[in-house]
């Protein structure tokens, strides 16, 4: 139940500027009326002394009969005022119940030392608790908060007037461990703080479901890589196996040979080890990582799907100091890969990709530029938008991921175009301080 004893006090003062109306029209009818029966009186007394004793006996009763209609009549008016706005605010009330209990997110009531007042049935599944159970207790104490010095702060925050949104993890007393979208809302009454709403929505399911598209989509990558890598692999695999049909034929190990051998095996492992991480499932973790040396390895393994296509590729570092950002390697692999990927579908011919990569205002920028068929101005507003795809099989999840892993990042995500020209895709990510 939500907590009613903000209103009632409302009620009150209501009632007692009422009483306090009608003292004060009673008072000043009094006034009057001694003022004009004095002033009636008087003009009596000196011209008929029979009609002024007659007034003077029949006065008090006549104010006891008009002040009493009067006072019947204003009395009745602000009552059934007083019940309509009652039974308006039992409506509201009742309104604020319904949507309370039938909300299909969860919303506590905190006081201000953040202990439980109310909470509806939607949380009562979520934490796994029965309301009576939580009533008094401190709700950050009493449930397993993943970041509990966090939870705490935002709440003070939100004491302060402030409403604030945030995401975390906790376990409920069902030991599950539960994602979930929080908003903390003050509750003032009156400019007094009484404390805070917590409307707390359940996203675990559809973080899963997140996770799923995107590894479809990684998948999705790798497989339209498998062909090329292979006729990448089969160079250095044709290579080594002249060396070892010379050396059998010789009976002899010639120092240069086995060198080119061994850059070739190398080689070989790099572009597999790079396909066996991409496709990997893991928990994303944002590390120290030093960018060029990421995108340099996604230019060894894409540089493979670019020579089946007769596509030049160059990749340029534009400055000689080290760029970290805090990242995860993977995720920023898939994120360079899709947007490579993409040039190389919208180049028809034999064409050029150029990867820069340089430090802008405190930022990482990485340019991806094509010369590939571009895109007319109102497709370009529209990219990156889930199952809007510019291509006739495309489906536009690979771009509208880019965009998810950029925001993750506090980057950045633009496109130029011109229509016969090529794109120009600029990433810009703020640089890691310190040593994260």
């Amino acid at each position: 139940m939500i907590n009613e004893k903000p209103y009632k006090g409302i009620d009150m003062n209501h009632s007692h500027k009422i009483a306090g109306k009608v003292a004060v029209i009673y008072i000043i009818i009094g006034v009057l009326w001694i003022f004009v029966t004095d002033y009636i009186s008087m003009t009596q007394a000196k011209s008929d002394v029979q009609l002024y004793a007659m007034f003077q006996q029949s006065k008090g009763w006549a104010f006891i009969f008009i002040t009493g209609i009067f006072l019947y009549f204003l009395i009745q008016y602000w009552t059934g005022k007083m019940l309509r706005s009652q039974q308006d605010f039992n409506l509201k009330d009742e309104q604020y119940q319904s949507l309370f209990k039938h909300n299909p997110d969860c919303v506590i009531e905190l006081n201000l030392e953040g202990k439980f007042v109310s909470i509806n049935p939607e949380a009562e599944n979520l934490l796994s608790h029965q309301s009576d159970s939580l009533m008094g207790k401190n709700f950050y104490h009493l449930i397993n908060w993943n970041e509990g010095k966090k939870i705490s702060d935002f709440f003070t925050k939100s004491l302060q007037g402030e409403a604030v949104k945030f995401e975390t993890t906790f376990q409920n007393a069902r030991d599950e461990k539960r994602i979930v979208r929080v908003t903390f809302l003050p509750i003032i009454v009156q400019s007094e703080r009484l404390g805070v709403y917590a409307i707390v929505r359940d996203i675990t399911e559809l973080r899963r479901e997140e996770e799923l598209v995107v590894l479809s989509e990684k998948l999705s990558v790798i497989g339209h890589l498998a062909a090329s890598v292979a006729h990448e692999i089969r160079n250095p695999l044709t290579s080594l196996k002249g060396f070892v049909q010379l050396m059998d034929m010789t009976e002899e190990v010639n120092p240069l040979h086995t060198d080119i051998m061994l850059k070739e095996i190398d080689r070989i492992n790099i572009i597999s080890s790079e396909l066996l991480v991409l496709g990997k499932k893991q928990d994303i973790a944002f590390r120290r990582i030093d960018l060029a040396d990421n995108i340099q390895q996604v230019f060894t393994l894409m540089k493979a799907e670019t020579n089946l296509y007769n596509i030049e590729m160059g990749f340029k570092v534009k400055t000689a100091e080290p760029i970290h950002i805090m990242a995860d390697s993977v995720e920023l692999k898939q994120l360079i890969i899709n947007i490579v990927k993409n040039s190389i579908e919208a180049i028809k011919n034999n064409g050029e990709i150029d990867i820069s990569l340089q430090i802008i205002e405190n930022q990482a920028v990485v340019s991806v530029r094509d010369n590939g068929v571009g895109m007319m101005p109102e497709r370009l507003e529209r990219i990156g938008e889930p199952f809007y795809s510019t291509k006739e099989k495309g489906t536009g999840i690979g771009l509208a991921i880019c965009r998810k892993i950029v925001h993750r990042l506090e980057g950045e995500l633009h496109f130029e175009s011109e229509v016969n020209e090529g794109t120009t895709v600029t990433i810009r990510i703020p640089l890691a301080t310190g040593h994260e």
